[in-house]
């Protein structure tokens, strides 16, 4: 910015032509037991992506800690409505029902709808112009992890994605989602080897999301049990395109990620940024087990 001109209501400097920073272009968050940082990255015109954290209690007040991370889809109308609105509507409904004695799993698979039916809802809403995008229905990626009760549990719509990195390095970190795009789908038919089916041009083509023209909604959830310490990551594509195998995103998370997360998730955008940071780039970091807390909000 050069701060001699006016900026217009597009967020637009009238002398430099230069964006006027938002609020958006870069978030951190941190509370016990998660942190979650969001970089608009060098090449969008704005931040498509958001997150939800927050402290909880399961009903016998053992702590649990949750995150929430989506990705608007870009083809379609306000991307950014969709992710603040899915994230923050799925962290919601977790904290409501997480102190009532539902399941983690179970309530992660009802957050992932609350949360698609937020997103439906601005499909229903008056459509404003936006000169970005073609007026698609708005639309997200969607992936949240709950660590609490010694449990951990996965939630996910899309390809964005979460990984597990145990504290001893010797041990393999993990992938624990599957994508919902186009190059899954041709390696998990055998129709390409993963070499091939991520070298296509529509290899990030995305097959599931929430919105209101997403096909049949499914929902995928999962619950692990690790037996030792480690660090759940939480992240958009943004940062996977540039780590994109769990050995790749181990050898760039510091060796104390368990007790700086923060610092940590700050490590791994520094490494999207540092790569090129095409892409809106979204990192939370959560510790397996949850330190001792208290109840929060999102």
């Amino acid at each position: 910015m050069c701060h001699a001109g006016t900026v217009a209501q597009d967020g637009y400097c009238e002398n430099c032509g230069h964006a006027q920073p938002r609020e958006r272009d870069h978030m951190e968050r941190e509370l016990p037991g998660v942190a979650a940082v969001s970089d608009r990255g060098h090449r969008h015109h704005r931040n498509e992506d958001f997150f939800a954290i927050a402290e909880s209690a399961l009903p016998d007040g053992t702590p649990a800690v949750l995150t929430v991370v989506c990705d608007g889809v870009s083809s379609a109308s306000r991307p950014d409505d969709a992710s603040a609105a899915a994230s923050g509507t799925a962290a919601r409904s977790l904290l409501a029902a997480l102190p009532a004695g539902t399941h983690p799993q179970r309530a992660m698979h009802d957050a992932i709808i609350a949360a698609a039916k937020a997103v439906n809802a601005l499909a229903a809403a008056p459509r404003q112009h936006d000169p970005y995008r073609q007026q698609n229905a708005p639309a997200c990626t969607f992936v949240g992890a709950v660590v609490g009760g010694g449990l951990l549990v996965i939630g996910w719509v899309g390809d964005s994605r979460a990984y597990w990195v145990p504290d001893d390095r010797s041990a393999a970190p993990v992938r624990l989602t599957e994508d919902d795009s186009w190059a899954a789908q041709m390696v998990a038919n055998n129709l390409m080897s993963e070499a091939e089916a991520y070298a296509d041009d529509r290899a990030h083509a995305i097959t599931g999301w929430l919105g209101a023209d997403a096909y049949e909604l499914e929902p995928h959830t999962a619950s692990f049990k690790p037996d030792g310490p480690g660090v759940v990551v939480v992240c958009t594509d943004g940062l996977w395109n540039y780590a994109e195998a769990a050995e790749q995103l181990a050898a760039v998370l510091p060796a104390d990620a368990h007790d700086r997360p923060l610092h940590s998730a700050r490590t791994l955008v520094a490494h999207a940024l540092a790569g090129g940071g095409h892409d809106n780039v979204t990192v939370a970091v959560v510790p397996f087990p949850a330190p001792p807390g208290r109840a929060g909000s999102a």
